[in-house]
């Protein structure tokens, strides 16, 4: 459903099997964009299933010009998480936990979780990733690991494709920078023990 026209989206909220058709086409880039940026599955699984019924909620609005289906449905990903972080604590409380698990079964829990594991295995980048300001981390995630164009990514986040760019060239300047000095650290102390038992 990645060629989806403008009214293929907006029916989601009201035609059962278009919604299907579009959560089978999106489920798997949701599901790897939420790991990325939420360390805990059932968590994860939870604001997948929440992004999903946001898009529903707000399909009515979808505009061609905001973005590919999918450049779209990023944006509302990245709203329903800046949420999360925003509400107290790590934990969704029960209610919502158990709505987003329904959703999922255990077969769906384990292939997050290794996405988890495998995503948690570059710790110096998401150290040097923490390292920079919001808004220049948010352009570098959107583009070089979700895999959205430069002006996609900047409609998403609501800029001008120039200042999109010129945040993403800092960022890379910047993760160049921090990944060298640990390259530079880890010549001088040696090995990480974690990494050297592995």
């Amino acid at each position: 459903m990645s060629g989806s026209n403008s009214d293929d989206v907006r029916r989601i909220g009201t035609d059962p099997a278009a919604f299907e058709a579009f959560y089978r086409a999106h489920v798997d880039a949701v599901e790897r964009f939420v790991v990325r940026r939420v360390p805990d599955a059932h968590r994860a699984a939870d604001l997948t299933a929440e992004v999903f019924l946001a898009a529903i909620e707000s399909a009515d609005g979808y505009r061609p010009s905001r973005g590919a289906p999918l450049a779209w449905l990023y944006g509302v990903a990245r709203n329903v998480v800046a949420a999360d972080r925003r509400r107290h604590g790590r934990e969704l409380d029960a209610a919502q936990r158990f709505a987003g698990r329904r959703l999922v079964d255990q077969d769906d829990i384990a292939r997050m979780e290794d996405r988890i594991d495998a995503e948690a295995q570059a710790g110096e980048l998401y150290l040097a990733l923490d390292r920079l300001s919001e808004a220049e981390r948010a352009v570098l995630e959107l583009v070089s690991v979700d895999g959205l164009s430069v002006r996609d990514a900047a409609r998403v986040l609501g800029i001008r494709p120039v200042t999109a760019r010129v945040r993403l060239h800092r960022a890379r300047q910047r993760l160049h920078e921090q990944l060298d000095s640990f390259a530079a650290e880890s010549a001088v102390t040696g090995p990480n023990p974690t990494e050297a038992a592995s």
